[in-house]
């Protein structure tokens, strides 16, 4: 199988549990430190040697396309500005920095489940392996996450998901998942479970919002049937794969784990990158000493 170059991020999602933020914006949109919380997904895809980027978009969120394109009428009115010129120059290094990456998407109408997500982007993926990275998750570590999880693949050429150790109270917001450890960091999967209470958790390793996968599990998602809400999951048919005797691997990876997927852990996240911000976190840390 060849390398993996593309990468799939779901991005069609209501963002309810950002309302009323998400009545007029895209969750991914919204600010994470200077940038939107997309970039953080882009640029590690970018870290990780990804050179194509297929959104899974509904109608409405197309606007996300918006930040990775040229603006050439914003740029013209900061040219004429000399006291601007420190705007165009951040301008032009964002459009700089992902130039060399291929943007495109697959439409899903109806958010119906990760799994249709990832499902929607078949035909942009072929006969390749490919990764999927949910903007939700967002990492800070050395080496990138993606690229942690790539460097297991090149060695076994079978699906690897990202993992991540979490406390009793957390686990029912995610997938855990049933191991049995190989070598450091590095797990075989034998089951997922969405969403267990802490009692009928499989482990306190779960699901991270991080994927490579090979093309075979396009046909497992096809098999997958519906939830209850009418949504394919992913993890559903990832548990058919293993069901079939075939090997999943998870891989913890190594980093700081910062969430985004609930308003509070937004604020966190926001809260913890911002105080480490090159430019601001100094300026920042002084400001709150002064805060009673």
């Amino acid at each position: 199988m060849r390398q993996i170059t593309k990468a799939i991020i779901p991005v069609a999602g209501l963002g309810t549990r950002f309302l009323p933020l998400t009545k007029a914006l895209p969750k991914e949109l919204l600010p994470l430190t200077d940038v939107p919380l997309i970039d953080f997904a882009v640029r590690e895809a970018k870290y990780s040697e990804i050179d194509k980027i297929i959104f899974i978009l509904s109608e409405n969120k197309k606007i996300i396309y918006d930040y990775f394109k040229k603006n050439q009428k914003l740029e013209n009115i900061l040219k004429k500005d000399n006291q601007k010129k420190k705007h165009l120059e951040n301008l032009k290094k964002i459009e700089k920095d992902f130039e060399e990456l291929v943007f495109s998407s697959s439409l899903q109408k109806v958010p119906k489940g990760d799994g249709d997500a990832v499902l929607r982007a078949k035909n942009q993926i072929k006969n390749e392996g490919f990764a999927v990275l949910f903007p939700d998750d967002v990492f800070e570590s050395k080496v990138a996450a993606l690229s942690q999880l790539k460097k297991i693949f090149q060695t076994s050429q079978r699906p690897i998901i990202g993992l991540k150790k979490v406390s009793k109270e957390k686990i029912s917001s995610y997938g855990s998942v049933a191991v049995e450890k190989i070598a450091n960091r590095l797990y075989k999967i034998k089951k997922i479970k969405e969403k267990a209470p802490p009692d009928e958790a499989l482990s306190d390793l779960v699901i991270a919002g991080r994927y490579i996968l090979t093309p075979e599990i396009f046909n497992y998602l096809k098999k997958t049937q519906p939830d209850k809400k009418g949504e394919i999951i992913l993890a559903d048919a990832l548990n058919l794969i293993i069901k079939d005797g075939k090997i999943v691997y998870g891989y913890e990876i190594d980093g700081e784990w910062l969430e985004c997927g609930r308003i509070i852990d937004w604020m966190k996240s926001n809260l913890y990158l911002c105080l480490k911000h090159p430019q601001y976190g100094a300026i920042l840390k002084e400001f709150l000493k002064r805060i009673k």
